[in-house]
């Protein structure tokens, strides 16, 4: 090697090594919908790399063949590139990006500013330090600017750029400037007095204040852009808060090792710490911290790694160790925000998949307690939650979990909500803090079980699930079969729709979230029925088949028996009865199954009646022989 190679390859290593040790800044560019991101990114992409080829400058020119090609690169070619992207369909997604300056590293968040794209721009902001919020100098604040700015602060945001951009096509004028900033503060204060905000004129086309004064805005005094984000400081809250780790995954390669292992969501640990694991609480001490590098007598938040233990624990993916000094609250049920994030509602009572951390545990969401009007962040009567709707409301879990409240600690009071049967993502939620209720509330333990109160009958307890359209004839049927049953001495009771609606469930109507309440109630009804050893027929429509399943699931094994009734909706729609039909067809009727509102069928019912091949008596009959042939009855 030449002797200028070997210092060109000495001060590239400086560099190299100083660089490793910068602050890392995260951010995320948001706003409404062609409001300047794709050019503002691409100009600071392209500015950065002037930058870091300035920082070369003594080197030799040789050098530019180790990674310093910023010069190579058209500013309009890489805008251009980046709306391609756009083009291409890749604003479903949140794209990362990363770049340096000679006194910090940067990721962006780059997120699509489309109304029907908000998750990704909140999945963005789920971990960053600043926002850039975008607004076009020509239309001013907006409702997706709005919007953006509450979400950001909601998941705790504290820096915010307003970034008024295409000054240039108003002429640089501060009146129109200042006029925007006012009107931004004015909804801003209402958001919290926490929240600094930094307004600065730009073009991100023309390069205006983004990396240096602008002669064009004169009157401006404040900082550039990158003069902003190189300087903001970012208080690393999650080092300084108490130890958490949400156990990933154990590892035990062998029978002399069994590890936990897992991202340190916040706080250092140490060998020798106390800890303890929950929701078990067991106590031990680190026995060691290994990584890929070797072991580490201490690591600190975001570090990646494995904890032995000095004592035989048994805890699992899910699970959190965390300091034994200050642990983390368990709970099941929760005050929470929630974003919600997909075209199809909220369903209050239906049972979701929360994932919180490395854990997966099925909930429900409440009622809202209400929603939050985006624009006057007042509160508003909400009974679900529609697409990009912000609420507050509680869920319930079926098991406890360890948690912090989100404002505390990110990583452990953040979850996302998950359909059970598409596995799409529905909401993102924030935990603001456990039910006092939930602790308070315990399970009173009877002498006189469902045992015994099943053997005094001389029968075994069983849920007969009737489902089909309205006139599929459930109602006959049901009755029918509890005739025969009443008949054999069988101690049963039935649970009509028509008649659970004029008393227990008469504040219902029949949208989708009402009816999820509807059979939520009934299912629940129906269970303390079986518990007290009655055969309980139970004659619903019961479109959905998540809420069949959700009853089903609160029953014992073998208790539960869904009955389709099955009759074609034109069948049903030629009995029609009471002229709900008829009703429905002439639209006085919303939301009727089988019409405008969806009816799953079951796709594997332990009994399926087909009405047009069966009279009432010889259904009624098909299903005595089965519930004597499973030893029902």
């Amino acid at each position: 090697m030449r002797l200028h190679d070997d210092l060109i390859a000495k001060d590239i290593g400086a560099y190299l090594e100083a660089h490793e040790h910068k602050s890392l800044l995260r951010f995320i560019t948001c706003g409404s919908v062609d409001d300047g991101k794709s050019t503002l990114i691409g100009r600071m992409l392209y500015d950065s790399k002037m930058i870091y080829e300035d920082q070369l400058a003594s080197l030799e020119a040789d050098s530019k063949k180790m990674g310093t090609q910023g010069k190579d690169i058209d500013f309009a070619l890489l805008v251009d590139g980046l709306a391609a992207e756009r083009e291409q369909g890749i604003t479903i997604d949140v794209a990362y990006r990363f770049f340096s300056t000679q006194k910090r590293k940067f990721i962006v968040a780059d997120t699509p500013g489309h109304e029907q794209y908000t998750r990704n721009m909140a999945t963005g902001a789920s971990t960053a330090d600043v926002a850039i919020l975008l607004i076009d100098a020509r239309r001013g604040v907006l409702t997706q600017t709005r919007r953006h700015a509450f979400i950001t602060y909601s998941l705790g945001i504290r820096h915010m750029v307003l970034a008024v951009n295409k000054m240039d096509l108003v002429d640089y004028d501060k009146a129109v400037f200042d006029e925007i900033v006012a009107e931004f503060h004015a909804f801003a204060d209402e958001l919290g007095p926490d929240l600094e905000i930094e307004p600065i004129p730009l073009s991100a086309l023309k390069g205006d204040n983004i990396t240096g004064p602008s002669e064009a805005t004169s009157w401006y005094t404040g900082p550039s852009l990158m003069e902003y984000l190189e300087t903001v400081p970012v208080d690393d809250a999650r080092r300084s808060a108490a130890f958490r780790m949400p156990v990933q995954w154990v590892n035990r390669p062998n029978l002399d090792f069994r590890g936990f292992s897992g991202q340190i969501a916040s706080g250092t640990v140490c060998v020798g710490d106390r800890i303890k694991t929950l929701p078990s609480a067991k106590e031990s001490r680190v026995a060691r911290i290994v990584t890929m590098d070797g072991d580490l007598e201490e690591a600190i938040a975001g570090q990646s790694v494995t904890l032995t233990l000095e004592d035989e624990v048994d805890s699992s993916r899910g699970d959190v160790i965390a300091t034994a000094d200050s642990p983390p609250e368990v709970s099941d049920q929760f005050q929470v925000r929630v974003l919600w994030m997909s075209e199809r509602p909220l369903l209050p009572g239906r049972k979701y998949i929360f994932k919180i951390g490395a854990k997966q545990v099925r909930g429900t969401v409440n009622a809202p307690k209400f929603a939050i009007d985006i624009n006057t962040l007042s509160d508003e009567p909400a009974r679900t939650l529609e697409l990009n709707e912000f609420g507050v409301t509680t869920i319930s879990l079926d098991e406890p979990i360890a948690f912090d409240p989100y404002n505390e600690i990110r990583e452990m009071g953040g979850f996302i909500i998950v359909d059970r049967l598409t596995n799409d993502t529905m909401g993102m939620g924030l935990i603001d803090f456990a039910l006092r209720r939930a602790s308070n509330i315990h399970w009173q333990e009877l002498d006189v079980d469902r045992n015994a109160l099943s053997e005094q009958k001389g029968q075994k307890p069983a849920v007969l699930w009737f489902t089909g359209l309205s006139g599929s004839g459930k109602s006959t049927i049901a009755n029918q079969v509890q005739k025969r049953l009443f008949a054999m001495g069988r101690h049963t009771f039935v649970l009509d729709g028509d008649n659970v609606r004029h008393g227990l469930n008469r504040d219902l109507g029949f949208t989708d979230a009402d009816r999820v309440e509807n059979i939520r109630r009934i299912s629940h009804v129906a269970k303390l029925m079986a518990d007290a050893g009655l055969i309980v027929l139970v004659s619903f429509i019961s479109p959905f088949r998540s809420e069949r399943q959700m009853a089903r699931n609160l029953m014992s094994d073998g208790e539960f028996v869904e009955i389709f009734v099955d009759t074609p909706l034109d069948v049903a729609e030629e009995r029609d009865v009471k002229g709900l039909y008829k009703k429905a067809r002439a639209g006085e009727i919303k939301n009727f199954t089988g019409i405008d509102s969806p009816y799953e069928a079951p796709q594997a019912a332990e009994i399926t009646i087909k009405t047009l091949e069966h009279s009432v008596d010889e259904s009624a009959e098909a299903i005595l022989r089965w519930l004597q042939q499973q030893e029902i009855v």
